[in-house]
């Protein structure tokens, strides 16, 4: 079983920063690309970042300069720092792990369960 925690949603001003993690545990070997996705009412989801094994990383254009996306391999965790945030970056924010099994050798796509990002004033 594989399991992703995530933490670091909730309720922030305009301008504000909030710093979301997403730790993943179970029966995993290695772990392959990691995303963080996000989805506000009635729109499509949407890739924000994703980092490479590597440590490449890559950002949907409305978050570049404001967002970071960073990874501890020994955690098995990611990260999102999001700094300058706007009322347009509300959103459930999902994290996404690229993940061979340590059971299957199977390589899988593994989901949180989403945490809220809301911001307001």
């Amino acid at each position: 079983q594989v399991q992703l925690v995530e933490s670091g949603g909730g309720l922030v001003q305009p301008g504000g920063s909030l710093r979301l993690s997403c730790a993943a545990s179970g029966t995993i070997f290695i772990v392959y690309t990691m995303r963080w996705y996000r989805q506000a009412p009635g729109q499509q989801r949407e890739l924000v970042a994703a980092i490479t094994g590597g440590g490449s990383t890559n950002y949907v254009d409305s978050v570049k300069g404001r967002f970071t996306i960073s990874r501890d391999n020994a955690k098995k965790t990611v990260y999102l720092q999001m700094n300058s945030l706007k009322p347009e970056d509300t959103a459930v924010y999902v994290c996404n792990v690229e993940a061979r099994s340590s059971l299957t050798n199977g390589r899988y796509d593994y989901w949180g369960q989403g945490t809220q990002v809301t911001v307001s004033s």
